[in-house]
């Protein structure tokens, strides 16, 4: 049953409606859905599924069942990356929603060959979240992850119970043991920042900038948008597979 975001409560009986371009396009013309069909929205407050009651240029539903779902991670990973050319990235962003990511945060690395300026990147980030949204929507999340640009990694400081910096340099010096501590301190609902370079890696200047611990990714050098992924699938085999 397809999945939809909206970001208002919801009550059982309650009415609701969604209204946007592209979702009303896909339950009238993708899916073929019809008034009495059922599907499933996302609201602040939790999971439900709905009726449909009407449809026309929006689709009106009513709220008829809570579910008892959690398909988030335990906790909110940030994944700020320096910018990488858009294909790499947008295959980053989808993947790493999948996976359970919480929040984007890409950033004007010293080594970018991607260069944003602020009305590019407003550009860029409204096609971005899209993406994730898609992502999101076909991956069974419960919650949407936001995404917002950042001029300076030191904003960044302060705000995580947790920050790892994935380091080139630890993986080609075997070390292999700080990202497997830092995962096993991690608790549920802890907030957790990722950091990670563009192509070029990241520089002396922007590790020191960063208050976290520097970590490898396992005995091989990964993609700037591979190494992500392999974070995200770690963490989540530790935290919820391995219980």
């Amino acid at each position: 049953m397809q999945r939809y975001f909206l970001n208002e409560s919801a009550e059982i009986g309650s009415t609701a409606v969604i209204d946007t371009k592209e979702d009303v396009h896909h339950i009238k013309n993708v899916m073929r859905q019809q008034p009495g069909d059922a599907l499933i929205i996302n609201f602040t407050n939790g999971t439900y599924q709905v009726t449909i009651d009407e449809m026309s240029d929006k689709v009106l539903v009513r709220v008829t069942e809570a579910l008892e779902l959690n398909t988030e991670l335990p906790v909110h990973i940030t994944i700020a990356s320096g910018l990488l050319k858009n294909d790499k990235y947008e295959w980053m962003l989808q993947k790493a929603t999948e996976l359970g990511a919480s929040q984007f945060m890409p950033f004007q690395g010293e080594f970018s060959v991607v260069k944003w300026d602020n009305k590019k990147a407003d550009k860029k980030l409204e096609r971005f979240r899209k993406i994730i949204k898609e992502a999101a929507e076909q991956s069974y999340r419960q919650q949407l992850p936001v995404i917002k640009f950042t001029n300076h990694l030191r904003e960044l400081n302060g705000q995580f119970d947790h920050v790892i910096i994935a380091y080139e340099e630890s993986a080609k010096n075997q070390e292999q043991r700080a990202f497997q501590q830092a995962i096993k301190n991690f608790n549920k609902g802890d907030r957790v920042l990722l950091v990670f370079g563009p192509e070029g890696g990241l520089s002396t200047k922007e590790i020191e900038m960063v208050d976290g611990i520097t970590a490898g990714l396992g005995p091989r050098i990964l993609r700037a948008e591979t190494a992500p992924l392999y974070a995200l699938s770690a963490i989540s085999y530790h935290m919820e597979l391995l219980g």
